[in-house]
């Protein structure tokens, strides 16, 4: 893990772990890589994904491996950075008019004929993600942080770390779960609007496009799940707005941390956590970088060009 530079200089110690060493580039491998290969086991020939961009790229890479046809719809505005990866690995690629949650209704449609790898549905997608949390409580000498920083658009990383860390804690090898602190952008924030109410069902909010495209999922299909692996963690949410996210993206890159927007979610809102409380002195909290900044490049040179 990368220690958090001017950030960890206070009282409390961040640090970075960086999902961006993952063959594809994003924590999505974790997941991938179980549930592909679940699928080549159990002989399945072709699969249907649908993805902002990083699951598609890695369900790619991970049923080229397998030598299973892959047939990935996106979002019309995805990141052509993305789009090319999945292309590179062998995938066929169509383009959906719309919004997130457009593309995900147009593959279900199309599971009629074709198996349904969905990164957001498939439950072994969730064992691979858990070994987040079992990795983090390796990386520290076998103990678990104190807190754990990430961003949610569907929130299988959020899932993950819950299911790690709580068979960590059946197994006595840790005494309480790390607190789950989960951001999303203020232009796309279904999960913390819920939060905030109360609820563990969808409430109204008001959205709009983001440059943490990967997070811009309004109608996120697990979503009680999420909501109480939160609270059952005592943990809190924060909706971050863009100039905050461009901000976080520029503060790590002079850390030499190249993330996407996306990733920096969790960065922009150390300071907002840190403010109420839930990153504490004296404790550990790591904070979850998801994607490399190579994975947006149209973003990437709008803020930097």
């Amino acid at each position: 893990m990368h220690p958090a530079g001017r950030e960890g200089l206070g009282e409390d110690r961040i640090l970075f772990k960086l999902e961006w060493f993952s063959p594809t580039g994003s924590f999505k491998d974790r997941g991938t890589s179980v549930m592909i290969s679940l699928l080549a086991q159990r002989g399945v020939p072709e699969v249907i994904e649908d993805s902002s961009g990083n699951g598609g790229a890695s369900v790619s890479a991970y049923c080229a491996a397998a030598g299973i046809r892959a047939r990935i719809l996106a979002p019309a505005t995805t990141s052509p950075a993305k789009i090319l990866q999945s292309r590179a690995y062998g995938a066929e690629v169509e383009l959906v008019p719309g919004d997130r949650d457009a593309t995900a209704a147009e593959a279900l449609r199309q599971s009629a004929h074709t198996y349904y790898a969905s990164h957001n549905w498939h439950p072994f997608f969730l064992q691979g993600t858990k070994t987040l949390a079992y990795e983090l409580w390796e990386d520290l000498g076998f103990t678990a942080p104190d807190a754990v920083v990430t961003v949610a658009g569907a929130g299988s990383t959020v899932l993950g770390c819950d299911l790690g860390f709580s068979e960590l804690l059946a197994a006595g090898q840790i005494a309480r779960r790390p607190r789950l602190l989960v951001a999303q952008p203020a232009h796309c924030a279904p999960f913390h609007a819920a939060f905030r109410a109360g609820t563990e069902t969808p409430v109204p909010f008001d959205h709009a496009p983001t440059i943490a495209e990967g997070t811009a999922i309004r109608e996120p299909v697990r979503f009680p799940e999420v909501l109480r692996a939160i609270r059952r963690s005592d943990g809190d949410m924060a909706a971050i707005p863009e100039d905050a996210i461009a901000a976080a993206v520029r503060r790590l890159a002079a850390m030499g941390l190249y993330a996407e927007p996306t990733s920096a979610t969790a960065a922009a809102a150390i300071e907002v956590f840190r403010a109420r409380g839930a990153i504490r002195p004296g404790e550990t909290t790591v904070v979850l970088l998801t994607g490399s900044g190579l994975k947006a490049a149209p973003t990437m040179t709008e803020l930097f060009g």
